[in-house]
């Protein structure tokens, strides 16, 4: 059975103004989120500003996280690191917490080779009992999990189910899908790539647009999975000027903007991210207003 099928929101990390996590509205985004439809949480992943956390504060996050989903959506918790012991000691924790997965990024810096990834993942996955993603995001960690290297993974290790595939390769992503029979569970990592990675088989997405827009990101994926592409398609190509927004600064800029402007408390960020200029603010706002969340 698969960890989820749909929306999962890769949910941002709220602040208050003196930079401590805001817990209060971390709660309140993630009731909006299932009130409007998202099918899973995905904590403390890149759009949650894992990489300026503290372990305490990335181990408490997640923590807080099945605790206010109170088991109505699946909760996966991004607990990779560029150092395979502390991503053991982190996944090990999150899910004595009782995450329903585990999303866990490629080694990012190291530049590791295709076998030293295999050793990495499976040595993570024998730690733990919940299930994990993958995910593959070359343009971030400088390091790409080739599609033989997922199929060995995904047919040798157990709880190894899926990926998250933020590669922007559609070629690769058809190549994996073949080599893996079929057994792999594939979400898109990029808005802008849902519906050609479902057509390939994909289950969903996680996504950045679904903070602002969850209801959208649902119906898009569902309404595809449900038959009525020309619908999923409509939702799909609108968005997009939406989503070039959203990314015309580095995730979580922009997003955290978005939310700041729909009131819904995300909060500054933390150094070394920056604000976001004001002429692309005028962009992201009126992209908002023609898609109709303003």
């Amino acid at each position: 059975m698969a960890i989820f099928k749909g929306a999962g929101v890769a949910i941002v990390t709220p602040m208050k103004d003196n930079f401590e996590i805001n817990y209060e509205q971390l709660e309140e985004n993630i009731n909006y989120q299932i009130d409007n439809g998202t099918d899973c949480i995905v904590i403390t992943g890149t759009t949650g500003e894992s990489s300026t956390l503290t372990e305490k504060e990335h181990l408490d996050a997640i923590k807080a996280a099945v605790g206010f989903a109170k088991h109505r959506v699946p909760v996966v918790a991004g607990t990779g690191s560029n150092c395979t012991k502390t991503a053991i000691n982190m996944s090990k924790e999150a899910d004595s917490y009782g995450v329903d997965g585990l999303l866990i990024v490629t080694p990012y810096y190291n530049k590791a080779t295709q076998g030293g990834l295999v050793s990495h993942y499976t040595q993570i996955a024998r730690e733990v009992k919940a299930p994990i993603i993958m995910y593959n995001v070359p343009s971030r960690t400088g390091c790409n999990l080739m599609p033989a290297t997922v199929a060995e993974l995904v047919k040798n290790v157990d709880n190894i189910v899926g990926i998250k595939d933020a590669t922007g390769n559609l070629s690769q992503a058809a190549q994996m899908m073949n080599l893996c029979d079929g057994n792999l569970e594939l979400y898109s990592g990029n808005d802008d790539q849902v519906l050609p990675l479902l057509s390939l088989g994909g289950l969903g997405v996680i996504s950045v647009l679904s903070n602002i827009a969850p209801r959208q990101t649902h119906d898009m994926v569902m309404e595809y999975l449900e038959g009525d592409r020309n619908k999923a398609m409509k939702i799909q190509l609108d968005a997009i000027p939406l989503i070039n927004a959203l990314f015309c600064e580095v995730n979580p800029i922009p997003v955290k903007a978005a939310m700041n402007m729909l009131g819904m408390g995300a909060g500054p960020l933390r150094a070394p991210l920056s604000e976001m200029t004001d002429a692309n603010k005028e962009r992201l706002a009126a992209e908002m207003k023609k898609f109709g969340l303003m």
